[in-house]
């Protein structure tokens, strides 16, 4: 396993630097100034006080400079000072992570549980009525867009129904894990959507492909109720396409995240990242470029020691 880790590494490594570069080059290829959007908008400023600005902010310095500055600053634990208002970009992230962590992992939770169901319940029902309405059901949330469906959900469910709040993180006031969790479960649901459709596609034919071969029909041979062949023999060997679903989506879910925090005002990574972009803040959104990219080619590897725990036939090298 460690050779495996240190191998991974070795690709990983070289990615991520790539990442940063291809993010840094399009990021300071993209039209505006950082200036104008430092200074506030009743402010005028000559030629010359911009200049003063722009050697402040180091951007009068050619672009590897820049990009070599900004590494050694990651290499000694910090992301440097957003723009914009001068906070530690650490700081701000890490204030966000919370928000976006909650979302993401309450939109897999939910993706996870109800796609494999959805999936279960749909093989077992082949070509039934149940396995036509689940599948058409699967098409249309893969389909549908997740800020279009935000809004829908917004407008029925918070605006005509009351079930759920229209946005936000919380009550003012009131920031208890119950009030939190009321606020999440509209935002997530909407979020793992697209993900349920997929899972339960992967889901449905992977199960439809395990129950044709051999070994299933010998266990049913030996009179092993449907539930045992199921459970005992067919899903467990329908776990590993799963597992690649839940790994491959879990960055779809992170870049979805940022609409969804948006459309809901959830105050996390996306928009803080918008609010960055929005204001041209380069710190703030290499920051959250090497943390986002970091977390995700974890999830990776971690996905390929899940592998090699469930199925001892693959071997990590």
């Amino acid at each position: 396993m460690w050779t495996y880790l240190l191998n991974r590494l070795a690709v990983n490594i070289p990615t991520l630097f790539a990442i940063l570069v291809v993010v840094f080059v399009l990021m300071n290829m993209a039209p505006g100034d950082p200036v104008d959007a430092f200074v506030p908008p009743t402010a005028v400023l000559t030629d010359q006080q911009k200049e003063v600005l722009r050697h402040e902010m180091g951007l009068d310095q050619p672009l590897p400079l820049r990009f070599v500055s900004w590494l050694q600053q990651v290499a000694h634990g910090e992301l440097g000072l957003r723009y914009k208002d001068g906070s530690p970009v650490l700081q701000e992230i890490a204030r966000r992570a919370v928000p976006t962590g909650l979302l993401t992992i309450a939109g897999l939770g939910m993706g996870a549980l109800l796609g494999v169901l959805t999936g279960l319940i749909s093989a077992r029902a082949y070509r039934r009525w149940p396995d036509h309405v689940l599948s058409v059901l699967a098409y249309i949330s893969i389909s549908s867009p997740a800020f279009l469906v935000g809004i829908i959900a917004m407008y029925v469910f918070a605006l005509q129904l009351g079930w759920f709040p229209s946005g936000g993180y919380t009550d003012p006031g009131d920031e208890s894990w119950r009030n939190i969790l009321y606020h999440l479960a509209m935002p997530a649901m909407v979020l793992s959507l697209q993900f349920i459709g997929i899972l339960m596609r992967y889901t449905r034919a992977g199960l439809l492909e395990t129950m044709s071969q051999d070994y299933v029909r010998t266990a049913r041979a030996k009179g092993l109720s449907p539930q045992q062949v199921l459970f005992r023999h067919a899903f467990p060997n329908t776990l590993i396409p799963i597992i690649t679903v839940i790994g491959a989506n879990f960055s779809a879910l992170i870049g979805g995240a940022v609409f969804i925090e948006t459309v809901f005002s959830w105050p996390g990574m996306g928009m803080l990242f918008l609010d960055g972009i929005e204001s041209r803040d380069y710190p703030l959104i290499m920051g959250i470029t090497l943390v986002m990219a970091v977390v995700i080619l974890i999830i990776n590897m971690l996905t390929d020691l899940i592998y090699s725990r469930i199925d001892p036939r693959i071997t990590l090298r």
